[in-house]
């Protein structure tokens, strides 16, 4: 076992060398039990572990995404000026799942180790890099019900709660961009049930802190309160298609859900919920009530997909203000819609061809911002499913009396 010692003097340094421990440790203890027993098939896991009186199971796995990125920018006779490039890890992560005691007592351990994945480092998480992705048990308590406690994504947007390993293209939209409410930490209840032999009901309710992910300061406004309602006419969709991209399961039969979602964050003190930046004042924060409503719709079959998304946020007052109630501090809430509009179809080459179609417009007389409308013409190749693929496409940005962007990008993901 290897052990790191910190000291104060950097913390970072310190949380950095224990990860790093911490990888170190499970690739040795990978090897040395591949060579014991079969490692899983491609895509299922480094290796799945099973408590001696089967009172505990773990899956250990990883995944990486490599982003190439160029963008441009439209210039006034039309031509493309002021080329930028770049290359990075976009994520990489680590992954731990199985159940403790009983099968219906379930975990689930997310770590993320890019930049991207751990920045946002500040007061209020300790001046800590924010490795935690997903930390949460899973109690199947009674029948359906099954109760969810620790930091997970809350029951928002169909496109958020798609894990970004199963997309359709290289990334998520601006839609869920500006108004995503993304993971935080709190309890969750979960129940489903059938109206009819095919038609299921699934409920959600969500109870959270409101303040995003790796918070150490605790609660600084209210809470956060989230109602999700999916319904499924047709019945489930193969392998939990309804949610991943693409209908790698080519389904022999239609399959749709339509599903809302209403959020509510009370005495929120960040400016897109429980995301963005702190509304600080002179008295410590600005609190407004922050309401984000979500409608959403998945449908498959026969390699066809069609993801639709249409999202609003308002505020009780969305202009940040000083305690004497009228000076303002230059802060504001991200209130306005937008609508999202994907699809593709899969040939049997396992090539998909997908189109979107994004709108966003804010408010512009509290936000300033203009309205824009992207446009991204994607390709796909799946070599194992989405545990394995290449992924290319090509966005052209109109934003209203601004600057168009032109921008492509490429992608290779890769799950074990």
């Amino acid at each position: 076992m290897l052990l790191v010692i910190c000291s104060d003097k950097n913390q970072i340094t310190c949380m950095k060398s224990k990860i790093l421990s911490l990888g170190l440790f499970l690739s040795v203890s990978f090897l040395s039990f591949s060579q014991e027993t079969n490692a899983p098939k491609f895509g299922k896991g480094l290796f799945n572990l099973v408590g001696q009186d089967s009172t505990w199971t773990m899956k250990i796995a990883t995944r990486m995404q490599f982003l190439s990125i160029a963008d441009w920018e439209e210039g006034s006779d039309g031509g493309l000026v002021n080329p930028e490039q770049n290359a990075l890890v976009r994520r990489a992560r680590l992954k731990f799942d199985g159940f403790a005691y009983s099968p219906k007592l379930k975990y689930k351990m997310e770590l993320g180790l890019t930049n991207r994945d751990i920045s946002g480092a500040s007061e209020f998480t300790g001046n800590a890099p924010r490795y935690i992705l997903d930390a949460v048990v899973m109690w199947n308590f009674y029948q359906n019900f099954e109760l969810w406690v620790g930091q997970t994504k809350l029951p928002g947007n169909i496109e958020r709660v798609i894990s970004s390993g199963n997309l359709q293209q290289v990334d998520r939209s601006l839609l869920n961009n500006r108004f995503n409410i993304d993971r935080d930490m709190g309890i969750q209840i979960r129940h489903h049930f059938n109206l009819s032999d095919n038609f299921l009901i699934r409920e959600k309710l969500a109870i959270s802190q409101g303040e995003g992910r790796n918070i150490t300061t605790g609660n600084l406004g209210g809470h956060q309160y989230t109602a999700r309602l999916e319904l499924l006419p047709f019945g489930k969709f193969i392998s939990k298609g309804e949610y991943s991209a693409s209908d790698l399961e080519r389904e022999v039969k239609p399959r749709l859900m339509l599903a809302a979602t209403y959020d509510m964050n009370k005495n929120a003190v960040r400016n897109r919920s429980n995301m963005g930046s702190y509304m600080i004042n002179d008295v410590g924060f600005y609190e407004t009530d922050i309401n984000t409503f979500f409608l959403d719709i998945m449908f498959k079959y026969n390699g066809f997909s069609f993801m639709g998304e249409y999202a609003n946020r308002d505020a009780k007052d969305a202009i940040a203000k000083n305690s004497d109630g009228t000076t303002e501090t230059g802060n504001i809430v991200q209130v306005g819609n937008g609508l999202n509009l994907q699809a593709g179809y899969l040939f049997n080459t396992d090539w998909e061809v997908s189109g979107r179609y994004t709108a966003i417009k804010l408010n512009e007389g509290i936000t300033g911002e203009n309205p824009e409308n992207q446009y991204t013409l994607g390709l796909s190749k799946y070599i194992v499913g989405h545990k394995l693929k290449v992924q290319t496409d090509l966005s052209y940005l109109s934003v209203t009396n601004g600057t168009n962007r032109l921008m492509y990008r490429l992608q290779l993901d890769v799950h074990f």
